[in-house]
């Protein structure tokens, strides 16, 4: 008898690492087609699902980026880097939201 990868994958991570997976493909597509509200609500459903997973939270600082929330995008960037300290893409967009966030103006200046 043959059991289905997907049973065996599910068995193997769980059920929430497969629809975190899930969310953050729908994520990044909703990204590459410019719909940032949508790449949002899907990569946030994908970190609350698979909340160690770097690479989720660095594809959502780059959501809420595209979303103009940098304070959210900035935060994301630093979970994503204090979760995998060697994610070179998350430790550059860290440095870039920070320059960016240091020379914002202020919120009462906008």
């Amino acid at each position: 008898m043959r059991v289905p990868v997907a049973f065996l994958l599910v068995l193997s991570i769980g059920c929430a690492a497969v629809d975190g997976h899930r969310h953050f493909e729908v994520g990044n597509a909703a990204l590459e087609r410019g719909d940032a509200a949508l790449a949002v609500a899907e990569l946030e459903r994908a970190a609350a699902l698979v909340p160690q997973a770097s690479e989720v939270q660095n594809h959502l600082g780059i959501a809420y980026t595209a979303a103009g929330r940098p304070d959210a995008a900035l935060a994301a960037f630093e979970r994503a880097v204090a979760l995998d300290c060697d994610n070179r893409a998350a430790a550059e967009n860290l440095r870039v939201a920070r320059a960016r966030s240091a020379t914002a103006p202020p919120l009462d200046a906008r």
